[in-house]
């Protein structure tokens, strides 16, 4: 609700959109579409999965084999590249046996899974040690969650399948992109500077303003793309930024639409208060984050919804 009815990206297809109904029916396909989509892009990771439990032993790290520049490393890695295929052998052969035994409904289903989760753990463990042997080299903190997709497409598709998931991924991150900044530069040149700095600023000022806000917005998000590339998986990350604003962001629109004596002094303190809420939970995962856009929006209601009503009665009492 907060992305596709709050956030400036959408809203601005909404308002390029030939009339009412063509918004609406954009919304409502949205709706549609998102679920399926977003269930379709994790079973990719599934899928990943299952095929390096079955296909020939997969690499120990997906990236960065190339930083260990001291010899001793090199060696520690050596060996646990060594027993990783060991371990990923013997977890093929458990996922084999565990496979037979489920088609022929057979008593030794069980001893193959318990055989295969004790295979998968030894692999990660040695994934654990090598990561982390990674990051003593290097100094920093290793993950190679979002290099096990563009790797299997490297090496497994063919040469014109590669080229086309290329082009398409490519041409994903340069839409999306231009639609972020876009919204960014648009919010920044008209809701603030044009509002509060310039409000006598002539077109031609509001657009080389937005073109500076665009280059702004732009290192900004190469400076976050950079950090968010050693927080683990991306799509968690993207969720996990959006969560410290969403909630917050939906529960001031909640104020407007549902509450007719919500002022804009509640709604901003709801906004400051949701989002500070979230990010002490998020510093302190206190609760999963898939639950911080809830937890957001209602702190910013029931905060705005006070904050405005201990203005109205003081209003009252002036009168």
């Amino acid at each position: 609700m907060s992305y596709f009815g709050c956030d400036q990206s959408q809203v601005q297809r909404y308002l390029a959109a030939t009339s009412v109904d063509a918004a609406r029916r954009s919304l409502l396909l949205n709706a549609f579409v998102k679920i399926p989509l977003q269930a379709a892009v994790l079973l990719i990771g599934v899928l990943m999965f299952v095929f390096y439990v079955f296909a020939p032993a997969p690499p120990l790290v997906f990236a960065g084999k190339a930083e260990l520049t001291d010899e001793t490393a090199r060696q520690t890695y050596a060996q646990l590249a060594a027993d990783y295929a060991v371990a990923t052998d013997e977890r093929r052969q458990a996922a084999l046996r565990y496979v037979a035994a489920r088609r022929e409904h057979a008593a030794a289903a069980a001893s193959a899974e318990t055989a295969f989760l004790e295979a998968q753990a030894r692999c990660d463990a040695l994934h654990r040690a090598a990561t982390k042997l990674l990051s003593g080299t290097t100094g920093r903190p290793y993950d190679d969650t979002n290099h096990i997709f563009p790797t299997f497409v490297l090496s497994q598709l063919p040469t014109g399948l590669v080229g086309l998931m290329l082009a398409a991924i490519f041409a994903a991150a340069m839409s999306t992109s231009a639609g972020e900044l876009n919204a960014l530069a648009t919010t920044t040149a008209l809701d603030m500077y044009h509002r509060w700095w310039a409000p006598e600023a002539s077109e031609v000022e509001l657009v080389r303003f937005g073109r500076l806000a665009t280059v702004f917005w732009g290192g900004w998000a190469c400076v976050g793309a950079l950090y968010a590339t050693h927080l683990g998986s991306l799509i968690e990350v993207v969720n996990r930024f959006g969560s410290w604003f969403y909630g917050a962001l939906l529960g001031v629109f909640v104020l407007a639409v549902a509450d007719p004596r919500a002022d804009g002094q509640g709604a901003i303190s709801g906004l400051l208060l949701g989002m500070g809420v979230v990010w002490v939970l998020a510093a302190t995962d206190l609760v999963a984050f898939l639950w911080l856009n809830a937890v957001g929006c209602l702190v910013t209601c029931v905060v705005g919804v006070i904050v405005s009503r201990i203005r109205w009665s003081g209003r009252r009492e002036k009168q």
